[in-house]
């Protein structure tokens, strides 16, 4: 069975910048049935909702600060005014992930991240990038971290950057299993983090194999940048997706 598709926001924008309410429309027309959020320029998480529901696009999660410290309230007012129930924290400091304090220093915070919005009845989620998996005494940092997690953390798997740090994409959807509730999908030559990425088919991540099996709800096209037009790389990426049976759209 298929799984929905959603397009991270942050894809696209450049476009939001200019237009957003005419660039949600389009995301309607290729066909999504989802949305993860980044950012609301010229608008507000409220107003966005509310354009999201006249479409039909389901908010399959928001990408935002962490929920302690300074941005505790930013954070909790982003989630109420979407109404999600999972949050994904997108970035923490890649300097952390050199050393062994520093895995500890992050376990710490996201720990705490969670317990914050978990207090307020939403599922905390961490989205990674390449830096988690590189080595750290000899195994990837990834590894010295996971076991100071509490277990109710969940993961949003980027397939690509996990392949960028030289891991294996696959072995991690199968490891962390039913904590993985979203998967990011980009694609290009998975080499350096430099290098320019592609609409999703387009490179060498072979998604088709490498998403047989896992227990997502959601698939999710995320495309940092791109060597071509983004919204036609957006597309690319629907198209390709759905029509492999990987994933769909609205139905």
């Amino acid at each position: 069975m298929s799984t929905p598709l959603a397009v991270q926001l942050y894809s696209l924008r450049d476009a939001m910048a200019q237009d957003f309410e005419g660039t949600i429309r389009r995301v309607a027309e290729i066909g999504y049935a989802g949305v993860e959020t980044a950012g609301f320029p010229g608008t507000t998480p409220a107003a966005a909702r509310k354009l999201f529901d006249e479409l039909g696009l389901k908010i399959a999660s928001c990408h935002g600060p962490a929920p302690v410290g300074d941005t505790r309230s930013q954070a909790l007012d982003l989630a109420a005014a979407l109404g999600v129930g999972r949050y994904v924290l997108p970035f923490s400091d890649p300097s952390l992930y050199t050393s062994l304090d520093g895995i500890r220093r992050v376990a710490e915070h996201l720990n705490a991240c969670a317990a914050e919005m978990q207090a307020h009845g939403v599922r905390f989620a961490y989205h990674n990038h390449w830096f988690e998996y590189t080595l750290v005494e000899g195994k990837p940092a990834m590894e010295h971290l996971l076991p100071l997690l509490t277990p109710d953390i969940e993961f949003e798997l980027d397939l690509y950057w996990i392949k960028v740090g030289g891991q294996d994409p696959a072995a991690m959807i199968a490891k962390l299993g039913e904590r993985v509730p979203m998967l990011h999908v980009k694609d290009g030559p998975a080499t350096t983090r430099e290098a320019g990425q592609f609409a999703v088919g387009d490179g060498v991540m072979g998604y088709p194999a490498l998403l047989a099996n896992h227990n997502a709800g959601w698939l999710v096209v995320e495309l940092d940048q791109c060597d071509t037009d983004m919204f036609t790389a957006v597309t690319r990426s629907f198209s390709f997706l759905t029509s492999t049976g990987i994933a769909h759209g609205r139905r």
